[in-house]
This record gives structure tokens, sequence and C-alpha cells, in this order.
């Protein structure tokens, strides 16, 4: 109705101005006026109906976080055209690669220190220790001083060695230690627990008869002084400790319940139809699993395991166990693979809160031949966790069939991952060394990808 008071309005004043002599042709000129007004109104009706649907955006009051922490989260979901092309499903990408920390763990850091401040078990001038195979421990580094306390990590020494240069130039004290298993005291979680317990008594000596935002130093966590001299230690002159615990600390879970997991939704506009991920903490695949599907349980949602890890067969057969446990050959580090931070042979509180139909198993080879083929096509540099991830994406797509939405998660990017993942020496020792041109190692054939990629 407006559209036609437009119209008239618009014929009114044009016409209206005009003298007796230029009047004339009116009635003449009256079915022009109306068949431009009826030709543009179809035109405007069928530009409105071809524009496609969007999910409606949030409003925004403006207050949101300030400082490094506003800029966490919120990243980008991509098309990867390639494996889109190549598998005719639409494989999108989460690229948590672009958060400050660079990477997925700098929600989970976040949520960690927050909740850890709001329950009075950190506080300001305390410091955060974890042990880590390195983006979390990066992730809690680029975050503490954020909320004024400090990182102390403890990290495997096979560990690719530009994780823990980026975390002493971040002002983190970094411990190496030797791989061991989780049973062991000297593996690096444990050893990580132990300096939490270690900075509290510290402080509780030091600062008995202090008051810092009205908690008493000897109660700060909960623990006590034992009256022990522990002047040595690299963690002195902190007011408490807070061991972060990824692993089992539901914080982790809820950061992507919370987060990832509606983000994820929002960018789909509710249009997805699998997710797949790879666990290490178990936190990402448990808390946008768990979310996606109360939002919609027809979304299937996909373990991809490296190997080493026992989690495939937990999730496909109901028993943790490895190849090389079955074999008895069992190594001492069963996880010795070239795709750092994932992969875990015990169940964890976060990943005991997912909900997943099924597994893949991706191996290192893969995982490598992956990582060039999507630098090359699509010019995404990747890390190793990324880069498997992306391999069960593809699984999942040859699963369900094209046709489908999948999305994966872009967990870090290729710059912390030089000298073993992407050092050709590194891989040649281990027979990895990537010569695919295309994704044959993954059963598809090469002239599928020569269509697009000629």
């Amino acid at each position: 109705m407006l559209l036609l008071q437009f119209f008239f309005s618009f014929s009114s004043a044009h016409f209206g101005s005009r003298n007796n002599a230029a009047m004339a042709p009116v009635k003449a000129t009256g079915a022009v006026v109306a068949a431009v007004s009826l030709a543009v109104l179809s035109y405007l009706l069928c530009s409105h109906r071809s524009q496609r649907w969007a999910p409606p955006k949030k409003k925004r009051d403006g207050r949101g976080k300030s400082g490094l922490v506003g800029a966490i989260g919120n990243t980008p979901l991509i098309r990867i055209n390639s494996l889109s092309d190549a598998t005719g499903c639409e494989i999108l990408g989460k690229c948590e690669f672009l958060n400050p920390g660079g990477s997925v763990k700098d929600r989970v850091a976040v949520k960690i220190i927050e909740e850890a401040l709001e329950s009075g078990k950190l506080i300001r001038g305390g410091v955060v220790t974890e042990g880590s195979a390195g983006s979390t421990a990066i992730s809690l580094a680029t975050v503490a001083p954020a909320y004024g306390c400090k990182c102390h990590v403890v990290i495997p020494d096979d560990v690719a060695i530009e994780k823990s240069q980026i975390l002493e130039a971040l002002g983190a004290t970094v411990e190496r230690v030797r791989p061991v298993s989780i049973t062991h005291k000297d593996h690096y979680v444990n050893i990580a627990r132990r300096r939490a317990t270690e900075a509290n008594e510290l402080a509780s000596k030091s600062g008995i008869h202090e008051q810092t935002d009205g908690i008493q130093l000897e109660h700060v966590n909960g623990y006590h002084c034992h009256g022990e001299t522990l002047s040595s230690s690299p963690l002195r002159n902190h007011k408490g400790g807070f061991f972060a615990d990824q692993f089992e600390n539901l914080a982790n879970f809820r950061a992507h319940y919370e987060g990832t997991g509606p983000e994820i939704w929002e960018q789909t506009g509710g249009n997805i139809d699998a997710f797949v991920a790879a666990a290490g903490t178990g936190g990402t695949l448990a808390g946008v699993s768990r979310f996606l599907q109360e939002k919609n349980q027809k979304v299937k949602c996909f373990l991809i395991d490296p190997p080493g890890s026992g989690l495939f067969n937990k999730v496909t057969r109901g028993v943790m166990y490895t190849k090389e446990e079955a074999e008895g050959r069992r190594l001492k580090n069963p996880f010795d693979t070239v795709t750092e931070g994932i992969g875990i042979n015990r169940l964890t509180e976060n990943f005991k809160m997912g909900n997943l139909d099924g597994a893949f198993r991706g191996t290192d080879l893969e995982a490598v031949e992956m990582s060039r083929f999507l630098l090359k096509n699509d010019g995404l540099f990747l890390g190793s966790s990324s880069a498997m991830n992306c391999v069960g994406a593809v699984r999942a797509a040859q699963s369900i069939g094209p046709g489908h939405t999948i999305v994966t998660i872009l967990c870090d990017n290729g710059m912390r991952h030089l000298s073993k993942f992407y050092d050709d020496e590194y891989l040649d020792h281990y027979a990895l060394r990537p010569r695919a041109v295309g994704l044959e190692f993954l059963g598809i054939n090469r002239r599928t990808i020569d269509k697009f990629y000629p």
C-alpha cells in the first residue's frame, strides 16, 4: 500500500505542475505510468524473494568486555572450499586461531580464571599453574596478566621448542619435564598440581598475618602452611596458587557449551548436520556436542582420534584400550605422535560430558598430508590438531554422504608447529614426508579435485 501511495505521489508531483498545454497528453501517458509502476513493483518483490535468508543478528548493548578478554571468541566460521567441493558437503571451519592467544584454548583460559577468581580459589597477584602440551599453557600465559595474575607451566620436553619459547616471551615460568604416564608422580600434570600447593604454602608462610582482598593468605585455596621452607621455589613471592586442571575442571566444558557451541549454531542459522573434532581434554568436543544436540537431536557429533589414543575404542566399542596395548607392546609414551595436544588414554570429566554418535581413526600421515593440501589449495596454514580435525570432517562427509553441512574446529595455526609438524627432516625420521597431490590419502579420486582445482 505504501508503495502505491509513493507512485501516486510521484505521478502528482511529476505531472501536476505542468501548464494546460502540457496537460493534454496526460491521459495518453497514464497507461505508461501504470505500466512503469507495475514493473517496478514486480522487480522489487522478485528482488526481495531472491535474497538468501540469514539468521537474525543479535542485538548488542555496547557493553562488551574490555581489553584483551573482550577480543576472545566470536571467531569467524568459514567455508573450506577445497574440502567442500571434493566431498559435496559444506565443510565449515571455526577459525579459533584468530583468538588473541592464537588458539581455541583462549576461551578455556578465560573461563577457568574467571571462575577461580569468583570462587576465591585464586586472587589477584596469585599464580595459575598448569600441565599442558602447549596451547592451553600459551592461552593461560596470555590471559593471566589481564586478571593481575602470573602463570607457571609444566610441559613435556618433547613438544615443539617454539611453544616453550613463546611461553617464556609471554612472561610465564616454564618447566620442561620428561613424558611419563599420568599415574607417575612426575607426569607434567601432577607436577603442575604440586606447584599450586607449593605456592599456597609459600604464601601462607611468608604472609600468614597479611590480608588480601579479605582473604587471609594461610587459607587461600584451602591450603595451610606446614612450616617447611620453600625459599628455592620458582613460585615464591606470589599470593597463592591455583591449579587450572584443564583435563578435569568443568569450566573447560562450560566455555564451549556457553560460547563455542552457541556461536556455531547462530553462524549456521541452525543449518548443521554434523560436528567433528579431536579430543585432548575433551572440553571442546563435549561442550559443543552437548549444546548442538540439545538444540537439535539430529545433529551428528563425531570424534577423530590420533594414534596411541584409546578414545576411539571407547566410543566405538565401549572399552578404553589401544592397538599397542592389545598387542602387548605399549610405548612408554603412548602419544608419540606429531599431532600434539590431542589423544589420551583415560576418560576425563570433560570428555564424559559429551554426546557422541561415533568416531573415526586418523593417522599422523593423514594429518600431515591434509595440512599441506589445505595450505596449497585454501591458503590455510594450520596446526597439527586442526589438520586432524579436517581429516575428521572429510571422514564425516564420506560417512553421511553429500549435501550436508559439517563443522569442525581450526584450533590453531602452524606457527607453533614449525620445528616438528612442518619440518621435513623431522618428518623424514618418522617416514611422514607428505607426497600426495590431492586427497587420495583419504580415498578421494584425483579427478574430483581437478574439476575444481585444475
